[in-house]
């Protein structure tokens, strides 16, 4: 099973970002929907069964660990020339440290963890394969400010990737569980 542990912004935020990015979107990226907007804390690839239960005990204690806080869609950025994103403003403190949780459970859960990065919080939006130019996008987008909300819980995401062949199908994700943040 394809999991990453997230942050799920709530509809209201879904929509206000949607209203900021519905005036850029054209065919020279490829759009992610919307339904997949997400705050990525740990990706963990393929994950044995096995692991699983161990795996939902441990992000069960690093959720309980974890202070709710507040987090806003902020602003934009790019990876390259590969990923236009939305930040994220607000508890960036509590969020990281919740990341870092949520990767420390997965490798004493036996999840190998070689995706691991230096955490950035971002949300992804569009993706490019040709090299587009992204800065008109991120300055399209780098005044956004999303309205603040509470961060009470650490979901671990499913991902189903699309059927090979299915042009502009995107990814599924499907929330497995998810915990209170309690503090």
């Amino acid at each position: 099973m394809r999991l990453f542990a997230a942050v799920m912004p709530p509809q209201e935020a879904v929509e206000e970002l949607r209203e900021a990015v519905e005036p850029l979107r054209d065919d020279r990226l490829r759009w992610t929907g919307e339904a997949g907007w997400h705050f990525t804390l740990a990706f963990m690839g393929e994950v044995r069964d096995e692991l699983l239960p161990d795996l939902h005990a441990r992000l069960a204690r690093a959720a309980h660990r974890t202070e709710p806080f507040a987090l806003r869609v902020h602003g934009s950025g790019h990876f390259g020339d590969r990923a236009l994103w939305a930040g994220a403003a607000g508890g960036i403190d509590p969020m990281r440290m919740l990341a870092e949780r949520a990767d420390a459970a997965a490798r004493r859960a036996g999840v190998p963890m070689e995706h691991h990065r230096r955490y950035t919080p971002h949300l992804t939006l569009a993706r490019s394969r040709t090299g587009v130019d992204l800065r008109p996008y991120v300055e399209a987008l780098a005044g956004f400010e999303g309205t603040p909300w509470r961060v009470g819980e650490l979901s671990l995401v499913r991902s189903n990737l699309p059927a090979a062949g299915v042009p502009g199908e995107q990814p599924r994700y499907e929330v497995v569980e998810a915990w209170p943040l309690a503090g």
